[in-house]
This record gives C-alpha cells, sequence and structure tokens, in this order.
C-alpha cells in the first residue's frame, strides 16, 4: 500500500563508478557541451559577419590566444597551489596575456562601426563562455588525470 516505509516506490539507479576525485561524465560533457557551442558559435558568426577579412581575423586571433591563456592560467595557478613551482615570469605574463585578450576584445567591440549592438554582444558572450568552458575542461582533464594516477 502507498505510504508504507518498507514499499520502494523507486528503483535506484545503478551508481557510477568513479575515482575520489574525478568529475562525474556529465559533468565532463557539459564543459566540453559549452565549449564547442560557444567557439563554434562565435567562429559561425564570424564566417557570416559582413566584415573585413582581416578584421575577421583579428577576432579569430583573439580568440585563439584567449583559450590559450585561459587554460595556461587555470594551469598556472593551480600549480602553484598543489606546491608544484611555477616562476612569477611565467605566472605574471598568464596574467597578462589574458587580461590583453579580453581587453582587446573589449575594445576592439567597442571601436567596431561595422559591427551592430547585437552583434557585439554575441560575440562578446560565445568569447566569454569560451573562455569559461575551456578553463573547466582543463581541470576536468587534470582531475580524470590526478584520479586515474591514485588507482
Amino acid at each position: 500500500m502507498l505510504g508504507d516505509k518498507n514499499e520502494e516506490l523507486f528503483s535506484e539507479k545503478p551508481r557510477e563508478k568513479r575515482r575520489l576525485g574525478e568529475p562525474t561524465a556529465a559533468f565532463k560533457g557539459a564543459a566540453w557541451g559549452a565549449l564547442l557551442i560557444g567557439v563554434a558559435s562565435y567562429l559561425i558568426g564570424l564566417y557570416n559577419a559582413a566584415m573585413e577579412l582581416n578584421e575577421k581575423g583579428y577576432y579569430i586571433a583573439l580568440l585563439i590566444l584567449g583559450l590559450y591563456s585561459a587554460v595556461s592560467l587555470q594551469k598556472a595557478v593551480r600549480d602553484r597551489d598543489e606546491g608544484i613551482r611555477v616562476t612569477n615570469l611565467y605566472y605574471g605574463i598568464s596574467w597578462f596575456a589574458l587580461i590583453a585578450a579580453i581587453s582587446l576584445m573589449a575594445i576592439g567591440l567597442f571601436n567596431a562601426g561595422s559591427i551592430i549592438l547585437s552583434e557585439k554582444g554575441f560575440y562578446g558572450i560565445s568569447f566569454v563562455l569560451s573562455l569559461f568552458a575551456v578553463v573547466t575542461v582543463q581541470k576536468n582533464v587534470r582531475d580524470t588525470e590526478e584520479a586515474n594516477q591514485d588507482k
């Protein structure tokens, strides 16, 4: 009868076997999905944009610089936190590169006369989504690797 404590209303889902510290498959998939959506949206928007080829190249270069610098900075911050030696020069360059990429994107979009305001917002949001997602993917890759080493 409904309401009896011994009665199972819901069957238990078998637990996913993961190692301590390893992200779930759903979290890994969400991170990769966000990265693919962010980068693909950005690139499709650029492909369809009515701007000069040199402008498109500028925005592609900023995306590449931003993605690389975000991963590099995430690794440097985490290495320092875990006691792995990171030189101050590398740490500073990582911060500088990320700040430069974000600043150049903001300045470029602010000064772009050929892009309407909604497109500027689109590029800005897809850029930020891509940066956040690439940091999350890097973190997941590193956490998975560490969990596999602790077998």
